[in-house]
């Protein structure tokens, strides 16, 4: 059975999933970003990764050969054989554009967070996802990038690239910049465009628990549960033996001699 401040501590993270721990909410909302990775890391290293970048930014950064030109189509199938790779699965490549500029956002499926850096988009990264102690620590340095030049895209210097994590467990550590965890357990790590072309480096790291949010969550209301259910029983049981003994003490009729 779950320990009274293991489930505190359970509670006080589910409810970092309903509520931001910053005033503001900060980072998702209310900004836009030239390049973004978010990750959807699994306590058992899998994970998800979300890319949404300009074409322009994965370019400049990663050095790919795509055509900046806005009234040619972008080509989902050169953007998606980019991200193929071992140990990956492509799930979808969606286009947009915004300011004048084609957008292109990545779904893929890692089944080692540890061997990402082996596809290309990802290989300025390195991985490091393992068991210390009692926590899983995550880490992840983001090195050097392609600088590559790509003239005038319209960019006026102030643009940012975002790199996120989904924890999904009770976080322990981070050195998240903000100091702070956003909706749905996210923590957030910001750079202008300009450092992280210039290869800035940028280290994430992260230790939490081994046991998944959900999982405890679930395993917390399977026991709820559980003790309601033997309360109820207990209640219904002692009920039916009070109603058992008002009858087997009921009024007597008495009997006089004549």
């Amino acid at each position: 059975m779950l320990s009274l401040p293991r489930v505190l501590v359970t509670l006080v993270a589910v409810g970092s999933i309903l509520a931001s721990a910053c005033s503001g909410g900060g980072g998702i909302l209310g900004k836009e970003y030239e390049y973004e990775e978010e990750l959807s890391l699994y306590v058992d290293g899998t994970a998800r990764m979300d890319l949404s970048s300009s074409l322009a930014a994965l370019v400049a950064l990663r050095g790919f050969d795509l055509d900046l030109n806005p009234d040619v189509e972008v080509d989902r199938d050169k953007v998606r054989a980019m991200f193929a790779g071992s140990g990956v699965d492509v799930r979808s490549v969606r286009v947009s554009r915004r300011d004048g500029r084609s957008f292109v956002h990545v779904r893929i499926d890692v089944s080692d967070i540890r061997q990402l850096s082996r596809v290309a988009p990802f290989s300025w990264s390195s991985y490091q996802f393992g068991r210390r102690g009692d926590v899983l620590e995550y880490q992840q340095v983001v090195g050097q990038s392609a600088g590559k030049t790509v003239g005038d895209v319209g960019w006026n210097g102030n643009e940012l690239v975002a790199f996120r994590l989904h924890i999904p467990s009770v976080i322990a550590y981070h050195n998240a910049p903000c100091r702070c965890v956003q909706r749905g357990n996210i923590l957030e790590w910001e750079q202008p465009l300009v450092e992280r072309l210039k290869s800035v480096p940028l280290q994430v790291e992260v230790n939490m628990e081994p046991d998944s949010i959900l999982y405890t969550t679930l395993q917390l209301f399977g026991v709820t549960i559980v003790l309601a259910a033997l309360t109820f029983g207990v209640v219904i049981w002692r009920v039916a033996r009070h109603g058992r003994e008002e009858v087997g003490t009921g009024p007597q009729t008495s009997t006089r001699p004549t």
